[in-house]
C-alpha cells in the first residue's frame, strides 16, 4: 500500500493540468502544452519544422476515456500520414530518470521518444511531463 500512494505521489504535480510536450526537430526544442479536453476530435496537430506534426490529446472525463494520446504525422506530398502514436493511461505513470541529459533530470512520463519520417529520412524526438498551468 505504501508503495502505491509512494508513487502516486510522484507521479506529477500536485494540480498538474497540463501535458507538456518537448519536441525536438532540426536541432531546435519547442514546448508544446496541452490542457485536458473534452472534444479530442477538435485538437488540431501542432506544425514542426516542413514535414512533421505533433498532436497531444488529453481527456481527464470520462474516467473511462481518460488517458494522453501523444501522434506524430508525415507531412507527404500525398497527404498527411500518422506515423507514430502512444497512448498513456491518466495519471500517468511516473518520470523516469534520464540517460540522455544531465544527472538528476527526467524525461518526464514518457522517456526520450525518437519517431522517424521515411520518406524524407526526418528525426524527432520529444518526451513529455505533467506541468501546472502558466
Amino acid at each position: 500500500m505504501a508503495a502505491i500512494v509512494s508513487t502516486a505521489l510522484t507521479c506529477c504535480p500536485a494540480h498538474a493540468d497540463q501535458v507538456a510536450c518537448h519536441v525536438t526537430y532540426g536541432g531546435e526544442t519547442r514546448v508544446i502544452g496541452a490542457a485536458a479536453t473534452t472534444r479530442p476530435l477538435a485538437v488540431a496537430p501542432v506544425p514542426i519544422g516542413s514535414y512533421f506534426l505533433f498532436r497531444i490529446v488529453f481527456r481527464k472525463e470520462p474516467a473511462d476515456l481518460a488517458g494522453i494520446k501523444l501522434s506524430t504525422y508525415a507531412d507527404h506530398d500525398e497527404g498527411v500520414t500518422i506515423i507514430h502514436q502512444a497512448t498513456y493511461a491518466y495519471p500517468p505513470p511516473p518520470a523516469t530518470p534520464s540517460v540522455h541529459f544531465a544527472p538528476g533530470a527526467t524525461t518526464g512520463f514518457t522517456g526520450l521518444n525518437f519517431v522517424y519520417e521515411p520518406v524524407r529520412d526526418g528525426e524527432l524526438q520529444y518526451w513529455c511531463e505533467m506541468k501546472d498551468s502558466p
